[in-house]
């Protein structure tokens, strides 16, 4: 049976939640609404039929460290920075929020549809701002993209540049 894409929204963003480490409201148990606040402005939609979220002006993220060109040992630390937006955690729809996603050694994913979770794309919808990770010796790169509610890139998308560690 097909649902309507009106009733299938929520059902996706309890998917997405349920995959990828969110949760539902702990104070409400409710699951977070897919519909942006009447205050905003319309989001664009993405191939996935999900809203995009509006991306604040000037927003950025970056490393904090690693620095690009670094040589680095396991395990390796990473810290995440962001500017002009606010760190929330997958499920959370505040205005001007998203949480970190690390791009290892891949390219930017498909930019309308939420953002793969698996070996190259490591999601931190729990709203860490810092990790820890084990890479392989030799050279990789890292990149950092900011995911909405539902792990779905802003419009426009807010990423950081590619830097490239030696790990010995």
């Amino acid at each position: 049976m097909k649902l309507p894409k009106t009733a299938a929204l929520p059902i996706v963003a309890s998917l997405l939640l349920a995959a990828c480490g969110g949760t539902e409201d702990s104070e409400t148990n409710a699951v977070p609404t897919t519909e942006a606040p009447a205050a905003e402005a319309p989001a664009a939609e993405s191939a996935a039929g999900l809203p995009r979220t509006p991306a604040a002006d000037g927003a950025s993220v970056f490393f904090i460290t690693p620095v690009d060109g670094e040589t680095v040992s396991n395990p390796i630390s990473i810290e995440f920075g962001i500017e002009s937006m606010s760190v929330a955690r997958a499920g959370d729809a505040t205005p001007d929020s998203g949480h970190h996603h690390l791009i290892i050694d891949a390219e930017l994913p498909n930019l309308s549809m939420p953002i793969p979770a698996n070996d190259n794309y490591i999601h931190f919808g729990d709203g860490s701002t810092s990790t820890e990770i084990t890479l392989e010796p030799g050279t990789h790169t890292l990149r950092l993209l900011l995911g909405d509610h539902l792990h779905v890139p802003h419009d426009p998308p807010v990423t950081s540049e590619t830097i490239t560690i030696m790990v010995e």
